[in-house]
């Protein structure tokens, strides 16, 4: 097998920066409205608990991105603002809809660690390992999602495409810029 390139790593490393910073960020926005309008607190317990793995995700690629000097994307910022949106709006939505915002883009999650596990030689040992765990935790967000009410029936199946599309957009662009 031949050895993956540099380049390629640094797309994986940059865009799982992107995504789980992005993650993070849903889950505060969504405990914003939590805290301020919507009160739910067996829903606030799963999303702070979820939280601590995408926190913990998040500074495993942080820590790549400053020891392998890699640029992250530059959209970070809109990515910043766009998951707080995210996770806010859908909470004020109620809980179907939070917990759907959890399942779909875990949904794209799956697929794109999937796509870079496949990718990954003995070259990057660590990156690979992080990433198949990742993966697994991401699933497991996924089944409590559905767990605890998420639901494509209705409307929400067109919820779960706005958020499947732009997290797909978002990690189209992250790779490169």
């Amino acid at each position: 097998m031949t050895t993956i390139n540099k380049k390629k790593i640094e797309e994986f490393i940059r865009v799982d920066h992107a995504g789980e910073r992005g993650a993070v960020k849903i889950y505060e926005g969504q405990l914003l409205a939590l805290n301020t309008l919507v009160k739910d607190e067996a829903l606030k317990k799963t999303i702070e608990e979820m939280k601590v793995h995408e926190k913990e995700h998040s500074d495993f690629f942080e820590e790549e991105i400053k020891k392998r000097n890699i640029k992250p994307t530059k959209f970070l910022p809109l990515w910043d603002l766009l998951g707080v949106g995210l996770g806010f709006g859908s909470t004020l939505l109620g809980k179907k809809a939070a917990m759907l915002c959890t399942a779909s883009v875990e949904e794209v999650i799956d697929e794109h660690y999937l796509n870079q596990i496949k990718q990954l030689d003995n070259s990057e040992p660590k990156l690979k390992k992080k990433i198949i765990k990742f993966r697994e935790d991401e699933l497991s967000h996924k089944d409590i999602a559905y767990e605890k009410g998420a639901t494509k029936e209705g409307p929400y199946s067109i919820l779960d495409k706005i958020i499947k599309t732009g997290s797909k957009i978002a990690i189209n662009i992250s790779e490169k810029i």
